[in-house]
């Protein structure tokens, strides 16, 4: 390294809105953008951060960059013009903030900014913690408007300095600027041809049981479409095989997707908070209802007793029907966030089935067919062989649900959400669903 070339990291959130603009395209921009200062480190960061903050504008994803640089000034200048340039200021929820982390304080600031990152991604922080905390460090920094985007801004950061976490890869591609707003033109059949060939090692491209491309989105912003997988091999091989319309630039980043970063483990239902992402163990302790819209909502108790409503959404399709066929003395243990008192399932995990049995007529035990009542208060005679019986019998049911994992289709996942194809369990099956 030459002594006069020094680290910088570079913390960006919050410039899309829910009509445009996307943080992942300006950081791919920046990455080749800030070649003319210095030479990029290492891989970006893309960051998820907690998906139940009803700020966010789409995906509450931060990005990070990592430069050498003997021009570190220039960085931060021309930074600070792109984000001030090119985020959607005009939105209300649009709110950048930018962080320069220079390697003098790499130290001091590694361990602090670490939890952090754990923090934006599983718990609600306020922007004042942020800058106080920002402030404290020394850093330097840029918030525009009411600068929320400081909070994924450090927690981007925080995932530089310490990349022991879990991590996958995506490969995004974005549309040239003259396309911005038409359909986009993706080969749906190359897409399904680079998921036979890749999966599992990439996952989410499509949703082959309800026969929908999810890779490709639907909102109006730059990308085109984006690939995601465990390694970059993967992603670079899936990509290669799809037909599309001309990109303008692509960029792989090192993500926090698909990896369950945001699920915290809760002792029971007092340990539930609003706006909070659980793993709950419990017992079914009334059927599924299905209520208007097709959402599927059962009562789920913790083993001190309380109770919380779980749900099954319309938009997870095939899933409700696993929900649907739950019964009260189920053990389960479900995952998913929690918003107005309500836990949205992302996936279950069924650890024993309740014995299930039906009240019929009692058998002959001569010739094996089921008795007839020989009417009111009577009990049962089998006009056949003359046997009678006093009470009814109980036969016991086959259940068409068996122990193991269970998830919501590819179309309904959440971008932090672990994939069970990416599961490592030998206790329990695990039936994916796509």
């Amino acid at each position: 390294m030459n002594s006069d070339r020094k680290r910088i990291i570079i913390g960006i959130d919050d410039t899309d809105s829910r009509e445009g603009m996307c943080t992942t395209y300006l950081g791919a921009l920046l990455m080749e953008e800030l070649c003319a200062f210095g030479s990029p480190l290492g891989e970006p960061l893309l960051i998820r951060l907690n998906p139940t903050i009803p700020y966010k504008t789409r995906g509450n994803a931060a990005v990070a960059l990592c430069f050498e640089s003997d021009e570190p000034e220039k960085i931060i200048g021309h930074v600070v013009s792109r984000v001030s340039s090119m985020s959607r200021m005009e939105c209300e929820n649009t709110n950048p903030g930018v962080v320069f982390i220079r390697e003098v304080d790499f130290k001091e600031a590694k361990p602090q900014l670490s939890e952090f990152f754990i923090r934006a991604v599983k718990d609600v922080i306020s922007i004042d913690e942020a800058r106080a905390l920002a402030e404290s460090l020394g850093l330097a920094f840029r918030a525009f408007k009411n600068g929320r985007g400081l909070i994924g801004a450090l927690a981007a950061c925080g995932a530089m300095l310490n990349q022991d976490w879990e991590h996958t890869y995506e490969f995004l591609t974005y549309r040239k600027d003259e396309a911005c707003g038409t359909k986009r033109l993706v080969d749906n059949e190359s897409l399904f041809g680079a998921d036979s060939e890749t999966y599992p090692e990439t996952w989410d491209s499509v949703d082959r049981f309800n026969e929908l491309v999810v890779c490709v989105p639907r909102s109006p912003d730059p990308v085109l479409y984006g690939i995601r997988g465990d390694t970059r091999e993967a992603v670079e091989k899936a990509v290669a095989m799809v037909r599309s319309e001309e990109i303008e630039r692509s960029c792989i980043y090192r993500t926090n997707q698909g990896t369950d970063m945001h699920l915290i483990r809760a002792g029971g239902v007092d340990d539930i908070l609003e706006m909070h992402s659980y793993m709950l163990e419990g017992t079914v302790v009334s059927p599924a209802v299905t209520i208007r819209g097709g959402h599927s909502i059962f009562i789920l108790e913790d083993d001190a007793g309380r109770t919380i409503d779980c749900a099954a959404f319309e938009p997870t399709k095939n899933f409700r029907e696993v929900v649907r066929r739950l019964v009260p003395g189920d053990r389960v243990v479900v995952y998913g966030s929690v918003t107005e008192d309500t836990l949205n399932i992302e996936k279950i995990c069924i650890l024993s089935l309740a014995d299930v049995s039906e009240e019929r007529n009692p058998a002959c035990p001569s010739c094996g067919k089921r008795m007839k009542s020989a009417g009111s208060g009577q009990g049962y005679r089998c006009r056949r062989c003359a046997t009678s019986a006093a009470e009814t019998e109980l036969v016991p049911l086959e259940r068409d649900l068996g122990p193991g994992f269970y998830e919501v289709p590819p179309c309904a996942r959440r971008h932090l959400a672990k994939p069970l194809v990416r599961f490592r369990c030998p206790e329990f099956p695990v039936f994916p669903g796509r």
